[in-house]
């Protein structure tokens, strides 16, 4: 009873209602941003292959929040694909899916250089349902965002943002990390969008380190990227991600310190399926 107490009292200062112009608490959001970190980018196509390959690759996550197993995420990509598409669901399970149930679905089509083209989300929280699309018009320099709210049939934000030539919505702006090299102590800069707003963020190669997680024992260097504390997210908070050291750099670990209010969410990769 006294964990049920605690966990309620956590969700009393993740109000259901949106502000559009102010970045949602909501627990389920948080879950999102993380996930988003941790989404793999389609393998280029090989021009000879000696023998077919699998395309498909899908991983899933286990999400835990004050060390209580609070939902599963599922991520998937096909290279087979053209466009590029990159799909990411998120559900809530056992006492926090009681408490106020999640179900997004996220999707993100890529152009040839890895820029997206089109942002797809269909939100399922508490009593919620929302439909977000953003489109980049890359030549123009220019992305149009459209929020709906299902139930009352009506337009929540529409709004045209600038961009430069290739701006990054969350998930392919992180998963462009695995394509870089960054030596320990420097970073990178990342021009990203949530179709709010257009930040410039800096992600920072910190060290390396042994992991294990449900899937196994993996190198890893450990990544931080400055998201909160009034750059893309008002909240103050610290996000990392943990990549293998190797060439697959898989995403095996996400871990997001918020405030006290909220705590600290880890995402923790449990099986890797090729398809």
């Amino acid at each position: 009873m006294r964990r049920r107490s605690a966990i309620c009292q956590t969700l009393k200062f993740m109000p259901e209602r949106h502000h559009s112009t102010v970045e949602g608490a909501r627990f389920s959001a948080l879950l999102l941003t993380a996930l988003c970190l941790m989404l793999p980018v389609p393998a280029p196509a090989q021009e000879t292959s000696p023998a077919p390959q699998p395309s498909g690759l899908r991983l899933r996550y286990g999400v835990e929040w004050r060390l209580i197993r609070a939902g599963n995420a599922t991520l998937t990509t096909d290279a087979s694909l053209l466009p590029k598409q990159v799909q990411l669901q998120l559900q809530s399970v056992g006492l926090v899916n009681k408490l106020y149930r999640v179900d997004d679905r996220y999707s993100v089509t890529l152009n040839a250089k890895g820029c997206p083209v089109e942002v797809l989300l269909h939100a399922e929280e508490g009593k919620r349902r929302r439909d977000t699309r953003i489109t980049f018009d890359h030549e123009a320099k220019k992305l149009n965002y459209l929020e709906r709210d299902l139930l009352k049939n009506e337009v929540v934000l529409a709004k045209e943002l600038e961009i430069p030539a290739c701006a990054f919505d969350i998930m392919g702006g992180l998963a462009h990390l695995r394509r870089q090299k960054i030596d320990l102590g420097q970073s990178i800069q990342l021009p990203l969008t949530d179709g709010k707003k257009l930040v410039s963020a800096r992600v920072e190669a910190q060290e390396r380190e042994e992991i294990r997680i449900p899937a196994g024992r993996f190198q890893t260097i450990r990544y931080e990227a400055f998201l909160f504390n009034n750059v893309l997210y008002g909240r103050k908070g610290r996000l990392f991600v943990w990549l293998t050291d190797d060439e697959r750099r898989l995403p095996v670990q996400v871990r997001a310190r918020l405030q006290f209010h909220v705590g600290t969410i880890t995402l923790q990769l449990e099986k890797e399926e090729r398809f």
